[in-house]
Order: structure tokens, then C-alpha cells, then sequence
């Protein structure tokens, strides 16, 4: 599986758990994102815009 299917595939999850749950996780995803600036998601991004 693609890095990018990946991707998807947990913001659909991340999507339906938001209208099943009112806390809005993507929100808290990216507030936490923001502010602690996680390795892993730089890697992410790379991954993702790396030809």
C-alpha cells in the first residue's frame, strides 16, 4: 500500500469517527501537529511530495 492510500484511508477513518463522535480528532491531530512539530509527520510530508 502507497504512502498516500495510507493517508487516505486514515483521514476517511479519522472523517467517520468525527460524525460518529462529536471530538473532532483531525482537529486534535492537527493542533498536537502544530505545536510539537513530531519528526514523523516531516518524514510524512517528504514521503508524500518525494517524486
Amino acid at each position: 500500500m502507497k504512502q498516500k492510500t495510507k493517508i487516505l484511508t486514515c483521514l476517511i477513518v479519522f472523517a467517520f469517527i468525527d460524525t460518529v463522535i462529536p471530538v473532532p480528532l483531525t482537529a486534535l491531530l492537527l493542533i498536537y501537529v502544530l505545536s510539537e512539530k513530531p519528526p514523523w509527520f516531516r518524514r510524512l510530508v517528504r514521503e508524500v511530495y518525494d517524486f
